[in-house]
């Protein structure tokens, strides 16, 4: 064999030892431990769940807020000081099916039926009247806020659990790779930085499993808080009406 190339493929042996051993994450994943691959699949299942709620939620708030704004345009339009006609709640009644998303349109349904019942069976005193009509008020409001925040405590668990989770698939590796380290009695790279690697990896997809989560689950936090303080507004000022002009 000629001296040169012997030499060439001496040097190309040795330019391949020298180089490093590029670490693939999928291969890492697919030649994790069981442990780690069910904290991995945990954490997957968990992100897909809360971005499902992520998604849907934020399209039934934005229709809330919506629906609400038109249907508050509807109850005050045209309206002018204490004057305040007969018919005008058979009105916004007649029209309420074109709002199905709007909190303020069922509470406000809640209250023209009680009132309604009100007027055409036996009379009671004014107060308990009122108060008859206060507390179906108060009910549909606290069922609209209960379906608004429906489905938030998954946003808060993944938040919350994700990160720990995450972690415990990390300490998990890290101790594969301790155990990895004494049973070749040795600690070269090629012993550790695979194992130390697959168990970031854990780490890494519990974090962004988790902070897509909070961040969602605050924003809608507020959004609910917003719209339930809009409620209570127009539950207040719809119960003063009543007060007024039909008890």
């Amino acid at each position: 064999m000629p001296i040169d190339l012997v030499l060439l493929q001496a040097a190309q042996a040795a330019q391949g030892a020298t180089e490093p051993h590029q670490l693939d994450p999928l291969q890492l994943i697919l030649d994790a431990s069981l442990v780690v691959k069910l904290v991995l699949l945990t954490l997957l299942v968990m992100s897909l769940f809360s971005w499902f709620v992520v998604g849907t939620k934020l399209v039934r708030i934005l229709q809330a807020h919506r629906q609400s704004t038109a249907f508050l345009d509807l109850f005050w339009n045209n309206q002018d000081g204490n004057k305040w006609p007969a018919d005008r709640l058979e009105a916004i009644y007649a029209r309420i099916s074109s709002f199905p998303g709007s909190p303020l349109a069922r509470v406000f349904h809640a209250g023209y039926v009680e009132l309604a019942k009100i007027t055409t069976s036996e009379r009671g005193t004014a107060v308990d009247d009122i108060e008859n009509v206060e507390r179906s008020l108060k009910r549909a409001m606290g069922r609209e806020m209960t379906q608004l925040e429906n489905q938030l405590p998954v946003l808060a668990t993944t938040g919350s659990v994700g990160p720990f989770i995450g972690l415990f698939g990390t300490v998990w590796g890290i101790m594969n790779s301790f155990l990895s380290i004494g049973a070749e009695h040795g600690a070269t790279l090629d012993v550790v930085a695979p194992g130390i690697a697959e168990a970031l990896i854990a780490t890494a997809v519990g974090l962004g499993a988790a902070i897509p989560a909070v961040m969602a689950y605050n924003y809608f936090v507020r959004r609910i808080r917003v719209l339930e303080s809009e409620t209570e507004s127009f539950a207040a000022d719809y119960l003063n009406i009543v007060k007024r002009h039909y008890l």
